[in-house]
């Protein structure tokens, strides 16, 4: 299969938490799901070839002679600008957003996608191309006209595209040029009474202020403002608000590395992910997301026992996550497989014990919060609790989810070590001092088999899994988790030996030792934040301030991230926008910025 030309991630997102998309350069939208983010891609370009003006799954602007482009985010929203410009002085200014703000004492967020095409300067000509597909690729979707508007049928699916654009110049891919500008409405099958000129000006200004505001409410550093609130928007964009869910990422099947065969789909929510995304927005203030994702884990603990929780499951919590991989979608590149749903629901992953109660502890100690944690909650949290404490010496598939081989993760034996740590603190706030009592003889027994275990006398490190030689970046957190100070002189030595064993520049590999697919050829970029927030936590801060500075200039132009970066190229790659990436963007600019006191 050809690659495509020009392909590549440097993509903006938007969405409103109910729906998301994701538009390259020229102002193509080459990714967006329907019903919900896990759902049919019904704009899926973003895994087929290029096939020119004949592409599918796309809704495209192609001016005509286009000579350059530029794009940016309208100032702290998710409503992004993309100006073309063309070869004879001509320019159009397309607008992107889905429709986000208070409505009638709630927030309206519906399946909406709005797109504005407004003339800047000259005459300029260009068509607009919609050709959404169904069936992940495998078909066009459906189309019957109306007088202002298209249907489309998918996969138990319709929806329409209300617009004030020439109905058959839009079936006909037909040139046309504009006065003032164009409105799209991609939503429910249903009528629009208003003009679309007038509901997309009005869901534009209403947008912009829902966001604006939001931000506002944002708790942001002195330093590095701009990259943290792009940061906590794109995670925002990430989370399903009607269940409460957090998404890995928007996407599925972007590889790894060119042609690993390492493609997953990452549009659920792994409780491990999901744990770090809501600490890093916490941070910032941003609790109603916390309150979201608590009743999300909260309903999928009610329904499971403590034996079979998941790491991932369906943004509605559904456990069915069956992988398959398509035939009708060659990939991105032309890089398949392309898969739908994820294996890693199936493996045994024990860290997951300690990403609920870890989430959870702060209902136990924000006074912000509406419903707080109580006693019931509580009893619910111990049983998982004592789940962890039973399985922290057993195998498991481990943080990077290892398909083909099991052992005791230090890493997931550190996670468990950590819930039973939180419930020993939770005790005491709720004046339990028998279950106090309880929870810190376990964590105390449990933190002194770890550090035994864990500790490799022949590589002076913390190795990945007990009695184990090889190095983790993982291993870098057990500060973070509280299992050992920064400062204590084995993790000292753990950083330096991660430091010149995993790392390549500013960027880090998870491991170097080969896995199920063998050698890891492609930088894991949280990585690299957590050894920045590990050097500043060791003492060593104007070396992670150099480090941090490197890695922001990975961001692409819209200062997003994917999941991988290839340390010889510099290319993004893994899916798209990565939460965990975001999130490191976040969490070293808190632990590096100056206080606002030395500035004011």
């Amino acid at each position: 299969m050809a690659e495509q030309s020009g392909q590549n991630l440097d993509l903006g997102v938007i969405g409103n938490c109910e729906v998301s998309a994701l538009v390259d350069r020229s102002a193509s939208i080459v990714w967006m799901c329907l019903p919900k983010p896990d759902g049919d891609p019904v704009f899926s370009a973003l895994l087929q070839p290029d096939l020119g003006r004949a592409s599918r799954g796309v809704f495209a602007i192609d001016m005509i002679d286009l000579a350059r482009t530029e794009q940016r985010y309208l100032r702290n929203t998710a409503i992004l600008e993309t100006v073309l410009h063309d070869a004879r002085g001509g320019s159009i200014r397309v607008t992107d957003f889905c429709p986000r703000f208070r409505a009638r004492g709630r927030t309206f967020r519906p399946m909406t996608l709005v797109r504005l095409i407004e003339r800047v300067a000259g005459r300029p000509l260009f068509s607009v191309r919609l050709k959404p597909t169904s069936h992940y690729g495998a078909h066009d979707a459906v189309v019957t006209s109306g007088s202002h508007h298209l249907s489309f049928a998918g996969v138990d699916l319709r929806y329409r595209v209300t617009t004030d654009a020439s109905i058959s110049a839009l079936l006909e891919d037909r040139p046309v040029m504009i006065e003032e500008s164009l409105s799209f409405v991609l939503g429910p099958d249903e009528t629009v009474e208003e003009t679309p000129a007038g509901l997309v000006r009005h869901f534009l200004e209403e947008t912009r202020q829902y966001w604006q505001d939001w931000v506002r409410t944002l708790a942001v550093p002195v330093d590095y403002q701009l990259e943290v609130i792009r940061a906590a928007i794109t995670l925002k964009l990430c989370t399903y608000e009607d269940t409460g869910a957090v998404m890995a990422a928007l996407t599925t099947s972007i590889p790894e590395s060119r042609g690993s065969g390492r493609t997953w789909d990452y549009r659920y929510c792994w409780l491990r992910d999901a744990y770090f995304v809501i600490q890093a927005l916490n941070r910032l203030g941003a609790t109603r997301t916390m309150e979201g994702y608590l009743h999300y884990i909260d309903h999928i603990v009610a329904r499971s026992s403590s034996r079979d929780l998941q790491p991932l499951y369906r943004l509605t919590g559904d456990t069915q996550v069956a992988e398959r991989c398509l035939d009708s979608l060659p990939g991105y590149l032309g890089m398949g497989p392309v898969r739908v749903g994820n294996q890693a629901a199936e493996q045994i992953q024990y860290d997951v014990y300690g990403s609920v109660i870890l989430a959870a502890t702060q209902l136990f100690f924000d006074e912000r919060l509406v419903r707080p944690g109580e006693h019931a909650l509580f009893q619910q949290l111990e049983r998982l609790g004592e789940r962890a404490a039973a399985v922290y010496e057993l195998p498991d598939a481990g943080p990077w989810e290892f398909r083909g081989t099991e052992h005791v993760h230090t890493f997931s034996a550190a996670m468990s070590w950590a819930a039973c740590d939180r419930l020993a603190l939770i005790a005491s706030r709720l004046s339990l001092p028998e279950r106090a009592r309880h929870w810190r003889e376990r964590a105390d027994a449990m933190r002194e088999r770890i550090l035994t275990r864990a500790w490799s006398a022949k590589v002076n490190a913390f190795s990945a899994a007990f009695d184990g030689e090889q190095l983790d970046a993982a291993l870098l957190l057990l500060p973070e988790l509280g299992l050992l100070p920064a400062t204590d002189p084995r993790f000292k030595a753990t950083l330096a030996a991660i430091g010149s064993e995993l790392r390549s520049g500013d960027l880090l590999f998870r491991y170097r030792h080969s896995d199920d697919f063998g050698r890891p050829e492609a930088a894991f970029l949280v990585c690299g934040f957590w050894y920045v927030n590990a050097l500043v936590a060791a003492g060593q801060c104007e070396e992670a301030r150099e480090h941090f500075a490197q890695l922001l200039r990975r961001r692409n132009h819209l200062g997003l991230l994917s999941e991988d970066v290839d340390p010889a190229t510099g290319e993004l790659w893994g899916n798209f926008p990565q939460t965990y990436s975001m999130v490191g963007v976040i969490s070293c600019a808190l632990r590096i910025s100056r206080h606002w006191e030395e500035v004011l």
